[in-house]
C-alpha cells in the first residue's frame, strides 16, 4: 500500500526509520480510475494552458480533492527515484436542461439523460526547474450521473520529483468550469527517508553534525573516505537570491570552522555529490541559536530616508515592530506616539512609509523584537540639528463635542484640564512633572496656536509640540542673574589678581554656506555641520536657523552671521557643488542671479565676494566639495584663492584648518577625521 503524506511526515523527524514505500517498475506513466470510470492517458506532455471559467448547459464532471502520495519508480532495482502519484477525486456538478420545444416524444427527453459524461482532467505539476502537465480522459457512465454527487477517483501515475525539492501539483477540466484545485507539498531528503538503497543519488550525499569548539563552530561533514561532494555556505534571503559567501568542492571526510560572530538565523549549507545531475541537500542550523539572533541585530542597520520612508536593511528577513516615537533631549526611553501612531509588524529588507508627519528633531523610528529595543533612527536629525526641549501634547477625541489633551512624558501622559469650557477638570497633582506643573500655561498655549501640530486625523485625534524653553526662563531668571552677577564678580577679582594668566581656549566659530540641492543633499550638509559640532566648533548653518531666515530675510541673516564669525576670528566654510558652482558663474558673469531654489545662494554670494575681490579672504574663508560630487576645476577661479578641500578624502587637512591657532578638538587628528568621515559617508551614499 502507498503511505500517505501524514503517515510520511512522522518518518521526517531528528532520527528517521524505515518507511517502505510502494514500488512501480512501468517506466512509463500510467493512469487508472475507481470502479466503474473508464481511463485514458494521453501520451505526451500537454501544454498547461487553463484558460478563462466557462459556463456549463448541463450537468458536467469536476475535480472536488486532490490526494498526494510518494511511490518509488525503479527501472531497476537499486535505482529508483521519487515519484509523486496524484489522485484526483471527481464529481458531477449541474442539471440537465430542460427542452424549450413542445411535443418531444418521451424517449427524445430522456436520450440526454441517459447519455454518459466524459471530461478531461488536466494535472500540471512545477518542482523548480521541472514543470510538465498531463491530460487525462475520463468518462463516466449515465447510471453513475447523478447531479452532486460523487462518481469515483482517477490515478496518475507518476511524476517524478528531486530528493528535497517542493512540489506544486493543479487539477483543472478542459474546458474549466471551476477554479483549479491546487496542492503544494515537500518532498523529504536522503535524511529525512531511508532509502539510500533505493536511490543512487544518495548513495555519496554527506551528513552534517554540527558542535561547538570555544568561540568557534565546527562543521562535522562525515563523507566517505576519497569521496568528492560540493559545500556552498551562503544566506537564505526569502524576498530574494541567496547570497554565497563561501564555495568549495571538497573531499571527504571533512571539518570546517565558523567564527561564533558569523552566525545569522539564515546561514545556511548545501551539500551534494560531485556526481552529474546530484541533488542538493540545504541545512539551517542556526535558526534558533541565540547567538545568531544576536549577532542578527548588531549587523542590522536602520536608514531612514528624505522621501519619507525607512528601510530595515540586514542579512535575514524577519518580522519585528516598528513605531514611531517622540524623543526628549534629557537622553531618556524614546516614548511610543500614543494613540494614533500603532505599532506595525514589517519585514526586514523592504522600504516602508511611516505617517505624514511634520518635520521635527525629536520624531524618531524605533525597532523592536519581542518588546524589546534593538534599533533607533530619529527622522531629521541631520537636517534639524539637536534635540528640541519642546512638550508632545496628545489631542483626543472623547466624543462628538468633546477632546481631552495629555502631555507625553516618560512617567506617561499626564492629563491637562479639559479643552472644553463646558468640563471642569481636576487640578493636575503636585508631582516632578512638568506638565503637572506647567498644565494650564501649556494649555493656554495650545488654545492661542503656539503650538505645532505634527500630525492630525479626524477620528483618531493630533499631535502638538509646545516649545518650553520660556518657562524655564521665567522661573530661574533671578536666580540666574544672581549667579552670573557672583560670577562676573569672581572673574573680574581672579584677573586683577592674575593678569597674565590666559582665558581657557573656546570653540572657534564657522559659518557653513551651501547651495539648496534639494531633500538628499540638505540630508549631507546637516551631517557635516552635526560633525563639526563635535569638534567642537560653533556651527552656523541656515538648516539649523529656519525660523531666523523666515523672521529677517536670508540677505540680512547671512550678513550679520558673516560679520559675527570674522569678528571673533571664525572662519566662513563655501560648500561648493554642480548647482553653486553654476549659479556662482552666473553672478560672476551677469552680477544677478535667476529667482528660484537658489535665492539663499544669492543672498550669501552678495555678502562674501566684496571679501575675494577685495584680497581679504586668505586666512578668513576655505573652500569645500564631495568626493564625487563634483571636479575642483570647476570651481571659479575667484574663490579658489582660499584653500579648497575634497571630502572625506581630505578630512585631516580641511579639519586642521579649520581649528587655526585659536583652539584643540579634544582627541588625536585621526580621531576626530575618522569621527567626521564615518557621519558622512551614509549621508554620501544616498546622495551619490
Amino acid at each position: 500500500m502507498p503511505v500517505p503524506w501524514f503517515l510520511l511526515s512522522l518518518a521526517l523527524g531528528r532520527s528517521p526509520v524505515v518507511v517502505s514505500l510502494e514500488r512501480l517498475m512501468e517506466p512509463q506513466d500510467t493512469a487508472h480510475c475507481s470502479l466503474g470510470l473508464s481511463c485514458h492517458l494521453w501520451d505526451g506532455d500537454v501544454l498547461c494552458l487553463p484558460g478563462s471559467i466557462e459556463s456549463a448547459p448541463g450537468p458536467v464532471l469536476v475535480p472536488t480533492r486532490l490526494q498526494t502520495e510518494l511511490v518509488l519508480r525503479c527501472p531497476q532495482e537499486t535505482d529508483c527515484a521519487l515519484c509523486v502519484r496524484v489522485v484526483v477525486h471527481l464529481a458531477v456538478h449541474g442539471h440537465w436542461e430542460e427542452p424549450e420545444e413542445a411535443g418531444k416524444s418521451d424517449s427524445e427527453l430522456q436520450g440526454p439523460r441517459n447519455a454518459s459524461l466524459q471530461a478531461q482532467v488536466v494535472l500540471s505539476f512545477q518542482a523548480y526547474p521541472i514543470a510538465r502537465c498531463a491530460l487525462l480522459e475520463v468518462q463516466v457512465p449515465a447510471d453513475l450521473v447523478q447531479p452532486g454527487q460523487s462518481v469515483g477517483s482517477a490515478v496518475f501515475d507518476c511524476f517524478e520529483a528531486g530528493l528535497g525539492a517542493e512540489v506544486r501539483i493543479w487539477s483543472y477540466t478542459k474546458p474549466r468550469y471551476q477554479k483549479e484545485l491546487n496542492v503544494t507539498q515537500q518532498l523529504p531528503d536522503c535524511r529525512g527517508l531511508e532509502v539510500q538503497d533505493s536511490i543512487q543519488s544518495c548513495w555519496a550525499l554527506p551528513w552534517l553534525n554540527v558542535s561547538t569548539d570555544g568561540d568557534n563552530v565546527l562543521l562535522i561533514l562525515d563523507v566517505s573516505k576519497e569521496q568528492k561532494f560540493g559545500f556552498l555556505l551562503y544566506w537564505d534571503q526569502a524576498q530574494g537570491p541567496l547570497k554565497s559567501l563561501l564555495y568549495k568542492n571538497l573531499t571527504g571526510p571533512q571539518n570546517i570552522t565558523l567564527n561564533h560572530t558569523d552566525l545569522v538565523p539564515c546561514l545556511c549549507i548545501q551539500l551534494w555529490s560531485q556526481e552529474p545531475d546530484s541533488v542538493r541537500t540545504s541545512f539551517c542550523p542556526f535558526k534558533k541559536d541565540p547567538r545568531a539572533h544576536r549577532n542578527l541585530w548588531h549587523m542590522a542597520r536602520l536608514r531612514v530616508q528624505s522621501s519619507g520612508s525607512w528601510l530595515l536593511d540586514t542579512p535575514c528577513s524577519l518580522r519585528t515592530e516598528v513605531a514611531l516615537c517622540w524623543q526628549a533631549p534629557d537622553q531618556s526611553p524614546c516614548q511610543p506616539l500614543v494613540p494614533p501612531m500603532p505599532q506595525k509588524n514589517v519585514t526586514m529588507n523592504r522600504p516602508f512609509e511611516f505617517p505624514l508627519v511634520k518635520e521635527h528633531p525629536n520624531l524618531c523610528v524605533q525597532v523592536s523584537s519581542w518588546e524589546k529595543v534593538e534599533l533607533q533612527e530619529c527622522l531629521w536629525a541631520d537636517s534639524l540639528g539637536p534635540f528640541k526641549d519642546d512638550m508632545l501634547l496628545v489631542e483626543m477625541k472623547t466624543d462628538l463635542n468633546d477632546t481631552s489633551v495629555c502631555a507625553l512624558e516618560p512617567s506617561g501622559c499626564t492629563p491637562l484640564p479639559s479643552v472644553a469650557s463646558t468640563v471642569t477638570a481636576p487640578p493636575p497633582p503636585l508631582t516632578w512633572q512638568r506638565a503637572a506643573r506647567l498644565g494650564e500655561q501649556l494649555l493656554l498655549d495650545f488654545r492661542t496656536h503656539q503650538c505645532m501640530q505634527l500630525w492630525n486625523d479626524d477620528d483618531l485625534g493630533s499631535l502638538w509640540a509646545c516649545p518650553m524653553d520660556k518657562y524655564i526662563h521665567k522661573r530661574w531668571v533671578l536666580v540666574w542673574l544672581a549667579c552670573l552677577l557672583l560670577a562676573a564678580a569672581l572673574f573680574f577679582f581672579l584677573l586683577l589678581k592674575k593678569d597674565r594668566r590666559k582665558a581657557a581656549p573656546r570653540a572657534r566659530p564657522a559659518l557653513l554656506l551651501h547651495s539648496a540641492d534639494g531633500a538628499y543633499y540638505e540630508r549631507l550638509v546637516g551631517a557635516l555641520a552635526s560633525a563639526l559640532s563635535q569638534m567642537p566648533l560653533r556651527v552656523a548653518v541656515d538648516l539649523w536657523s529656519r525660523r531666523e531666515l523666515t523672521a529677517h530675510g536670508a540677505l540680512a541673516w547671512f550678513h550679520q552671521q558673516r560679520r559675527r564669525t570674522l569678528q571673533e576670528d571664525g572662519v566662513v566654510i563655501l560648500l561648493f557643488s554642480p548647482a553653486a558652482v553654476a549659479q556662482c558663474q552666473q553672478w560672476l558673469q551677469l552680477q544677478t542671479v535667476e529667482p528660484g531654489p537658489h535665492d539663499a545662494l544669492a543672498a550669501w554670494l552678495s555678502c562674501v565676494l566684496p571679501d575675494f575681490l577685495q584680497g581679504q579672504a586668505t586666512g578668513r574663508y576655505v573652500g569645500v566639495y564631495f568626493d564625487g560630487l563634483l571636479h575642483p576645476d570647476t570651481v571659479p577661479a575667484l574663490f579658489r584663492v582660499a584653500p579648497l578641500f575634497s571630502l572625506p578624502s581630505q578630512l585631516p587637512a580641511f579639519l586642521d584648518a579649520l581649528q587655526g591657532s585659536s583652539s584643540q578638538s579634544p582627541g588625536r587628528p585621526a580621531d576626530r577625521a575618522e569621527r567626521v568621515a564615518q557621519a558622512l559617508l551614509s549621508a554620501l551614499d544616498s546622495c551619490t
